[in-house]
């Protein structure tokens, strides 16, 4: 058995199961029978099964059920024939599970009942346990059992993108109130993100304690920041929670939305695998990226409405463009659409397992 940061055991048995697949393999740089593939927000949104079981219960309520997670989490794999799992999750449980009032909304997204604008706001973000988030631990506990030696990756949100729901009180597209705490109150707003990455540092090892075989951290939001910001108020928080998981052996991703300018200091930040959207072509990014990173990407979603040798076009592209990197894993430049055809998602896995094939 092996004992983790969080204190909790899983058996080693587990890893090999996993270790040889062809994700894992690209994720760490190394050969692989072809190139990998899976979607950001497969699990869910455009499947018709998962409309149909998440019918009628919350979203937050759909992340604490352990069966639910596990059954929404195999769907795409089921339907797909993808490379990887993604836990399915919403990057606000932890902050829930920390204290927070909160509720998801329909269409809209998370909404903070009381924004955290003050020192006393911060002072309610308490640490985390697995006795928090214990449905966290026994979904990804009953999915590795269900996959085997399909992996699966774990899920959190990056402090900055956190800190700006938090502070603004849902969404936003000006992130005003972030950028003035960013910028107007320096203390307050390191004593919240550095308080947010250890609440995704633990809620990531929660997940590796249970068994999932890479994690990924989600900073959706960074894009809305300039190099030198996100180098000064950023990057020392996210390095924290992924230098964190440095010893915990399995590869780690990090991904942000209209980061073409900040992807060399994510490279910094101390991820195996860098996410790159669809803006950047990814012989470009790994330039910018640098040295003995791998690669996540990068084909639009909306090329997906496409008709389908356009789709074909663009997928070989990719594949093309991801060759320059130490290893590739073929995902798209952000979430799967709501509308998306089911049937081009897995004529997709099966063009790249074939274009790709060794």
């Amino acid at each position: 058995m092996t004992t983790t940061a969080s204190g909790a055991t899983r058996a080693s048995s587990q890893v090999p199961a996993t270790a040889d697949s062809a994700f894992v393999r690209a994720a760490r740089g190394g050969p692989v029978p072809h190139t990998p593939v899976w979607f950001m927000r497969q699990a869910g949104r455009s499947l018709p099964e998962y409309r149909k079981v998440r019918e009628g219960i919350p979203m937050l309520e759909s992340c604490r059920r352990p069966e639910l997670v596990a059954e929404i989490t195999l769907q795409p794999v089921r339907r797909h024939g993808v490379d990887a799992a993604i836990f399915f999750s919403d990057i606000v449980v932890p902050i829930a599970a920390a204290g927070i009032d909160l509720e998801i909304v329909a269409g809209t997204g998370p909404v903070i009942a009381e924004p955290v604008r003050t020192a006393a706001d911060v002072e309610r973000l308490r640490p985390i346990t697995i006795d928090d988030v214990s449905f966290v631990d026994q979904a990804v506990r009953l999915l590795t059992a269900e996959l085997g030696a399909t992996p699966l990756i774990g899920f959190a949100g990056a402090p900055f993108t956190l800190a700006s729901y938090l502070i603004e009180g849902g969404p936003s597209r000006t992130y005003t109130r972030t950028k003035a705490m960013m910028y107007g109150a320096p203390d307050l707003w390191n004593a919240l993100l550095d308080r947010l990455a250890d609440i995704t540092l633990e809620f990531l090892r929660v997940q590796v304690a249970a068994g999932v075989s890479a994690v990924q951290l989600f900073d959706s939001w960074a894009g809305a920041l300039s190099e030198a910001d996100y180098r000064r108020h950023v990057l020392p928080h996210s390095r924290k929670v992924l230098s964190g998981l440095a010893g915990a052996g399995v590869p780690r991703i990090h991904f942000g939305v209209g980061t073409a300018l900040l992807l060399g200091a994510m490279g910094e930040a101390g991820a195996d695998v860098v996410g790159v959207d669809w803006r950047t072509p990814l012989d470009v990014a790994v330039t910018q990226i640098g040295a003995g990173k791998a690669v996540q990407g990068n084909l639009d979603p909306a090329v997906l409405f496409a008709p389908w040798p356009v789709v074909e076009q663009h997928v070989r592209r990719i594949l093309d463009e991801g060759r320059a990197a130490p290893g590739h894993v073929f995902n798209l430049g952000h979430g799967v659409l709501p509308d998306t055809d089911p049937d081009v998602l897995t004529r997709v896995v099966e063009l790249v397992h074939t274009v790709s094939a060794r």
